[in-house]
């Protein structure tokens, strides 16, 4: 019982601590970016007739990656319509979208004749 107490303890110990240390998560803005885009819903009779993209807010963005982000945010505005909070029965409901993308995927995003060279 001694023998533990003075060699196995200690190391147990050290590697809790170590385990704990290691385990915090990392924070996406590490990795990542995200970009806002305004996006703007007509209802009509409670459906959606028409979604429209109002901006992007991307400063360091080439006008193909906007293009592609403002894509992005109509696909996800279109899934939102659905959500009871964002119905109306009548008139426009204005949402910001939110798009998180890892730094490599977004440097990836080039047009396909870029890709060819």
């Amino acid at each position: 019982m001694n023998i533990f107490k003075k060699n196995i303890a200690p190391l147990i110990i050290l590697f809790i601590f170590f385990g704990l240390g290691k385990s915090q998560a990392q924070s996406y803005t590490e990795d990542s970016l995200q970009i806002k885009a305004y996006t703007e819903i007509k209802f009509i009779e409670s459906v959606a007739e028409h979604i429209t993209l109002k901006k992007v807010f991307c400063d360091y963005c080439s006008e193909f990656q906007t293009q592609k982000i403002g894509e992005e945010a109509l696909r996800r505005a279109d899934l939102e319509k659905y959500d009871s909070q964002n119905r109306l029965k009548n008139g426009y409901k204005k949402l910001a979208v939110y798009i998180r993308i890892s730094k490599d995927d977004f440097a990836s995003i080039v047009p396909e004749t870029e890709t060819d060279k």
